[in-house]
């Protein structure tokens, strides 16, 4: 079985695949790959299932050196990777020779990048999935993020992949300051006072972000109605208002369910751009009606059909 060492810690890398379903009536949420969609390209680009499990770089990249050859593929946030110190082609397949070594160096754009390699990482299944959620010390390796030393091992490989890249019109924008929503349940209660400055003014990322979610910073905005009381079923890119009046985005590792009211929640389409936010970006909310959440969703699951076809073939 081929394996890849960790060399140098990175801020945050820890392994994910599409998440850990069916889980949340005990409390675990779904989490996998914040920026699901970049994860499951880069198996598309060297012939994994969607599935299968890499690696999430969080801002400060770790070093990986391959001890065997293997084909590898780097999506999501431009983190300046690097491949035996020469810059590396993202949202393409790459041949990673024996002894060759990765290296993330400056931050370009974007929060999180990603990492698979092909026969995706293998470790153990838990609870139906290889994601690791830290805070419960469940799934990737140990339940933790990786450190210098650690040794991943590569699952079996099928047909070897050829050159593949993903077309320039389909690589993400994360450049995009609008996220769509879908308006929540709880309009009533939070009054239209506070909604109207919601869409109209801008909000700044906070400092405090992680894979749970973001707090928002900008124009308070006072509940009319207050609280719920109730706990339902929360979503990743849910937005709630809580009582201080700076709103949180949300994200895959997010507590299963909360009462705070609800101003609506990140539609599919945008969920990438919500992953790959960063301490201080501007973003704005736009509301859409769910028939257009639905054609963007469609669209998107169409075009990842094709580009599978074509590089089933």
């Amino acid at each position: 079985m081929k394996t890849i060492t960790i060399t140098k810690q990175g801020l945050l890398t820890t392994i994910q695949d599409e998440g850990r379903f069916g889980q949340l009536r005990h409390g675990i949420p779904t989490g996998g790959a914040v920026d699901r969609w970049a994860l499951r390209w880069a198996n598309l680009l060297v012939a994994n299932d969607a599935g299968a499990a890499g690696l999430e770089v969080t801002m400060m990249g770790p070093g990986l050196t391959a001890n065997d050859d293997i084909v590898i593929a780097v999506t999501g946030a431009d983190l300046s990777p690097e491949l035996d110190g020469s810059a590396l082609p993202m949202w393409t397949s790459v041949q990673m020779k024996k002894g060759s070594r990765l290296a993330f160096r400056q931050p370009k754009q974007g929060a999180r990048a990603y990492v698979a390699f092909h026969g995706g990482i293998s470790v153990p299944l838990e609870s139906g999935s290889r994601s690791t959620f830290v805070r419960a010390g469940l799934g990737g390796l140990d339940g933790r993020e990786l450190r210098a030393g650690d040794v991943l091992h590569i699952g079996a490989e099928s047909r070897r992949p050829g050159r593949r890249r993903l077309p320039v019109e389909l690589q993400p924008d994360y450049s995009r300051r609008e996220l769509r929503i879908i308006e929540g349940p709880d309009q009533q209660l939070i009054g239209e006072a506070a909604l109207h400055t919601f869409y109209d003014t801008s909000f700044h990322v906070s400092s405090e972000l992680d894979r749970m979610g973001i707090r928002l910073t900008g124009p308070s905005l006072p509940i009319a109605g207050g609280n719920t009381g109730v706990s339902d079923a929360t979503v990743p890119g849910m937005i709630q208002l809580p009582s201080g009046g700076s709103p949180v985005l949300l994200l895959a590792d997010r507590q299963t369910s909360g009462g705070y009211p609800r101003i609506g929640a990140v539609i599919q389409e945008d969920l990438s751009t919500a992953a790959q936010l960063i301490p201080d970006d501007e973003i704005r909310f736009q509301a859409v009606s769910l028939e257009e959440a639905h054609a963007l969703y469609k669209k998107r699951e169409s075009v990842w059909r094709l580009m599978h076809r074509l590089h089933a073939m």
